[in-house]
């Protein structure tokens, strides 16, 4: 048996709390052989209170390590969580990708873009294979969707945490090449307007609520609407574990750069709404 390592801000978390039964489940349909062994976690509560580290490991029969140190040397590979504090990624990688193992970083990968090139400059130095993502990269509605204008909604507690997954969405669906982005605000709605120089676009409506979906034009016209309704955790699961096995990245780390570049310049453009903000170099 293959052995994963958690390593998170406070472990009693929605990600943490629901990773074991999918790897689980996506090994018996896959014949893989992997299970969360270790776990580590900086803060030893969430800080709405919850269960401690020790009691999560207990309910997951899970080992608690000490140490990241230890949870890298027992480990054969790695999944970087804190989903929802990504200014902790940065520290996190320095020591884990100096151990070269197969890891994954949870989303929001980064802070900023600068932070993001960093890690990916840690992953090089140590030849430490990685990847992150937002799960709604592998929505199924956008598998083969190519398009010359997409319109993404969601929602989610705040633009800052949530904004990740509609800006993979575009990166999927677009690709990488965008300039700027500029935000407008009407009441608790959100419209940011992707910029491309070659007449690509983009518009990313956030509003708390707001389910995620995509409509997509074509640049002969034809138009597709698609809820988003599969099961994208899961096949994000699926994604870990191959890249556990194999090594192999189903698509490439300038696609992540330039998620952070667009989730970035939204999270600026917020503040300064109605100014176009140039997209990172």
């Amino acid at each position: 048996m293959k052995t994963i390592g958690f390593v998170d801000f406070y472990i009693d978390e929605w990600h943490a709390n629901n990773y074991p039964a999918w790897i689980e489940e996506t090994c018996k349909k896959t014949g893989a052989d992997f299970k969360i062994a270790y776990a580590w976690a900086e803060s030893d509560r969430p800080p709405e209170g919850g269960l401690s580290t020790a009691e999560w490991c207990d309910k997951f029969g899970v080992k608690k390590c000490d140490t990241v140190e230890e949870l890298c040397e027992k480990s054969d590979y790695i999944l970087v969580l804190a989903p929802s504090d990504p200014e902790k990624h940065l520290a996190y990688a320095e020591k884990v990708l100096r151990y070269g193992k197969r890891t994954y970083i949870d989303k929001t990968f980064a802070p900023d873009y600068a932070t993001a090139k960093k890690i990916f400059d840690l992953a090089e130095k140590y030849n430490a294979p990685f990847f992150s993502s937002s799960a709604l990269r592998y929505a199924d509605e956008l598998n083969g969707l190519t398009a010359q204008s997409v319109m993404t909604t969601g929602g989610g507690r705040s633009l800052e945490e949530y904004i990740i997954h509609q800006a993979e969405m575009v990166v999927k669906v677009l690709g990488t090449g965008a300039f700027g982005v500029r935000v407008d605000r009407r009441g608790g709605q959100r419209y940011c307007h992707v910029e491309y120089p070659d007449g690509r676009a983009a518009v990313m409506v956030y509003a708390d609520g707001l389910p995620f979906t995509v409509y997509a034009e074509k640049e002969g016209g034809e138009t597709a609407y698609l809820p988003v309704v599969s099961d994208y955790f899961k096949n994000l699961i699926a994604d870990i574990l191959h890249f556990y096995a194999t090594g192999e990245k189903s698509f490439s780390g300038e696609e992540t750069l330039e998620v952070m570049k667009v989730r970035e310049a939204a999270v600026r453009g917020e503040k300064e709404t109605g100014r176009r903000i140039d997209v990172a170099k």
